[in-house]
C-alpha cells in the first residue's frame, strides 16, 4: 500500500496535508463543545440565571458544531479530488504500462485480471482514499484525545470507558484474523467471474448453436455462488459490528449515568447547617455536570472506534487490489524498444533471419528452432505446416510482438532490436489471423494510427480498398467511407472484415506486408483476385504470408515448410512439390494431382 501512495504527487500530498490538519480543527471543535454543555449545565442548576446567561455558552456550542460540520464538508471534498486525481492518473499509467506489454505479459495476467485491474481495483483504492482521509485520520484523533479530556477525572468512569474499548478491540480482532483473510480472495475471484462471463459473451453464438446454455450457465452459477458465499461470510460477519457498536455505546451511557447516579447520591446533605447543605448541592450539581461532560467525551471515544472499525471494512480489498496494481505497474515489458533508430545501410524491404530459435520462457521447449532465410525486396516468401508448427509465431518475431531467443532478425540490414517502435512500424503492415476493427466508421479504420501532419486523402483509402477488393460492399453502403463499424466490426462478414484489414495495411504504404493467414476467410475467387492484384500493385513491397491453403502461395517466389518449428523444406512451389514430402501430402490433401500440374 505504501508503495502505490509513493505516486502521490505534490499537490495531492498537499491537500491530504491539508485534510489531516482540517480534520484535527474539527476535533478540536467536536472536543470543545461538551465544555460549554458542562457551563450551561452549571447555570441552569444556579437560581437566578437567565436566558442571556445561556446564550453565550449556547451561541458557542452552535458556532463550534457548524465550524466543525463546515469543515468536514471541506475535508470531504479534498479527499473526493485526491482520490479522483490519483486514480485518474494510476488508471492512465496502467493503461499506458498494459499498452507497451508484449504478447508474453498480457498472457501472463489475461486480459479478464487486467481489466478487473484496471476497473475494480481502481475503485477499491479510490474508496479508500476517500474514506480514509476522512475516517482513518479522524478516528484515531477523536478517540485518543477524547480519552485524554476523560482519563484520571474519575476511576469509576475511566474503567467503564476502558470496558467499551476492550470489547470494541475484541470487534477488531474478529475481523482482523476471521473477516481480512476471506476478503483478500475476493479479487481473485472476481477474475474468475469476469472470464466466464467474457468468454460466454464472445462465443455466444456458438453457445446457442450447441444448446450449451445450461453449460455455460452451470459455470456461471458456479463461480457466481463461490463469490456470493465469500461475501456473505464477510459481510454477516461485518454485519456484528453495527449492533455490536450501539450495545457498546448504549451500554457505555447507561454505565456512566448508573455511576454518576451512585457518585451523586454518595454526596450527604448535612442537615446541621445551611452553609454545609449549600455546598453539598453544589458538589452534586458538579458532579451531575462531570457526569454530563463524561458522557460527551466518552461517546467521542466510542465513535473514533467506530470510524477505525468502518475502514477496516474496505481495507482488506483495497490492500489486495493495491499489490495487484502493483504486480502491473512493476511488471516490466519484455520486449523494450530504443528511443532513435540505427542508421540503415540504404536497403528497402529486405528481411533475414540468422539462426532464429524461439522459446515463451526459459523452461519450455524451442518453438522455432534455427530457422534462416532471406527475402529480397519485393519478394513474396511464403510459409506453411501443419497447425502449431510455428508459422504465425515466426512472422510475429519481425514486429517484435516476441524477442527471438536466439540468433537475430535483420529488416534493411538493421536488427530489429535496434529500431524504435515507430519507425520499425511505419517499415511493417501486419495483418493478423483474426482480422480485428475498431468501433468507429470505415474511415477512421483506415486511418487508424495514422499521423494527423499527413493524414490520408479519401483517393488513397478508396485506392487501398479497390486493392484489397473491399471498395465493391463499401461503395454499396449509403455512407460509404463514413459507414459505421460496430465494435470488432460485427455488422460485417468475417471475408468483408479480412478484406478492410488488408486495406488498412495497405493504405500505410509499408515495406514490408505480413499475412498472417489472412485470406482465410476469402472464396477462392477473391482470394485469387487479391493476390493477382497485390503481385501487380505492390511489386516493391516484401510479402510474407502464412497460409494453410496452397493455392494462395504456390505463386510465392519462396516458401518455407515448417514442421515443429523447424524448416523441413525450402524452395519455390514447383521445386517442392518435387522433392519434399511434408509439401506433397499438404498439396495432395488440397488439390488433385490435374490441378496442380495445371497451376505448374
Amino acid at each position: 500500500m505504501l508503495k502505490i501512495f509513493k505516486r502521490l504527487n505534490t499537490k495531492e500530498w498537499g491537500m491530504v496535508l491539508l485534510s489531516t490538519l482540517l480534520v484535527g480543527l474539527a476535533v478540536w471543535m467536536d472536543l470543545k463543545t461538551p465544555e460549554y454543555m458542562s457551563d450551561i449545565t452549571t447555570l441552569l442548576q444556579t437560581k437566578g440565571t437567565k436566558v442571556s446567561d445561556i446564550m453565550d455558552p449556547g451561541s458557542k456550542m452552535l458556532l463550534f458544531s457548524f465550524g466543525s460540520f463546515f469543515t468536514s464538508v471541506l475535508v470531504g471534498f479534498l479527499a473526493a479530488r485526491t482520490a479522483a486525481s490519483f486514480t485518474t492518473r494510476l488508471r492512465s499509467d496502467i493503461f499506458h504500462q498494459v499498452m507497451d506489454y508484449s504478447e508474453a505479459e498480457v498472457k501472463r495476467f489475461s486480459i479478464p485480471s487486467l481489466l478487473t485491474r484496471t476497473t475494480n481495483d481502481l475503485t477499491q483504492l479510490q474508496l479508500l482514499i476517500t474514506m480514509g482521509m476522512q475516517v482513518v485520520t479522524k478516528g484515531p484523533i477523536m478517540a485518543i484525545w477524547a480519552m485524554t479530556k476523560i482519563w484520571g477525572k474519575s476511576s469509576e468512569w475511566t474503567m467503564s470507558v476502558g470496558v467499551a474499548v476492550f470489547i470494541v478491540m475484541i470487534l477488531l480482532s474478529v475481523l482482523l484474523f476471521v473477516a481480512f483473510p476471506k476478503q483478500r480472495k475476493v479479487q481473485g475471484l472476481t477474475d474468475a467471474l469476469n472470464a466466464i462471463t467474457r468468454e460466454s459473451l464472445t462465443g455466444v453464438r456458438v453457445v446457442r448453436a450447441y444448446n450449451a446454455e445450461d453449460y455455460q450457465d452451470n459455470k456461471f452459477k458456479a463461480a457466481n455462488d463461490n463469490l456470493t458465499r465469500l461475501n456473505l461470510f464477510v459481510y454477516r460477519l461485518m454485519s456484528l459490528m453495527n449492533p455490536v457498536m450501539t450495545l457498546v455505546s448504549s451500554g457505555l451511557t447507561l454505565a456512566i449515568y448508573w455511576i454518576g447516579a451512585y457518585l451523586i447520591n454518595d454526596v450527604k446533605i448535612p442537615q446541621t447547617s445551611m452553609a454545609a447543605a449549600a455546598s453539598a448541592i453544589k458538589d452534586r450539581v458538579s458532579v451531575f455536570s462531570d457526569m454530563v461532560v463524561f458522557s460527551s467525551y466518552a461517546m467521542q471515544v466510542v465513535i473514533g472506534f467506530m470510524m477505525m472499525v468502518a475502514i477496516f471494512i474496505i481495507l482488506p480489498r483495497a490492500l489486495v487490489s493495491a499489490k495487484r496494481i502493483n504486480e502491473v505497474l512493476d511488471l516490466e515489458p519484455s520486449v523494450i524498444f530504443r528511443a532513435s533508430s540505427a542508421t540503415e545501410d540504404g536497403q528497402t524491404g529486405e528481411i533475414e533471419f540468422h539462426d532464429v530459435s524461439f522459446r515463451y520462457s526459459k523452461n519450455s521447449r524451442a518453438v522455432i528452432e534455427h530457422v534462416s532465410f532471406k527475402a529480397e525486396a519485393g519478394q513474396t516468401v511464403a510459409f506453411i505446416g501443419s497447425t502449431g508448427s510455428g508459422k504465425s509465431t515466426l512472422v510475429n518475431l519481425i514486429p517484435r510482438f516476441y524477442d527471438v531467443t536466439e540468433g537475430k532478425i535483420l529488416v534493411d540490414g538493421v536488427n530489429v532490436k535496434d529500431y524504435s517502435h515507430q519507425d520499425l512500424n511505419d517499415k511493417v503492415g501486419y495483418i493478423p489471423q483474426k482480422a480485428v476493427l475498431f468501433s468507429g466508421t470505415v474511415r477512421s479504420n483506415m486511418t487508424f494510427g495514422q499521423s494527423k501532419a499527413s493524414p490520408l486523402t479519401d483517393e488513397a483509402i478508396w485506392q487501398a480498398l479497390e486493392l484489397a477488393q473491399a471498395k465493391d460492399f463499401i461503395e454499396a453502403k449509403e455512407e460509404g467511407l463514413d459507414s459505421p463499424v460496430a465494435q470488432s466490426g460485427s455488422n460485417f462478414s468475417g471475408g468483408q472484415k479480412q478484406r478492410l484489414a488488408i486495406a488498412r495495411a495497405l493504405a500505410r504504404k509499408p515495406e514490408i506486408l505480413i499475412f498472417d493467414d489472412s485470406f482465410s476467410a476469402l472464396d477462392y475467387k477473391t482470394d485469387r483476385l487479391l493476390r493477382q492484384t497485390l503481385a501487380e500493385e505492390t511489386k516493391d513491397m516484401t510479402k510474407l504470408i502464412v497460409a494453410q491453403r496452397i493455392s494462395t502461395i504456390m505463386d510465392a517466389d519462396q516458401i518455407l515448410v515448417l514442421d515443429q518449428g523447424k524448416v523441413v523444406g525450402q524452395g519455390t512451389h514447383k521445386e517442392l512439390l518435387e522433392s519434399n514430402a511434408i509439401y506433397q501430402e499438404i498439396a495432395y490433401s488440397q488439390l488433385s494431382k490435374e490441378e496442380l500440374d495445371n497451376e505448374n
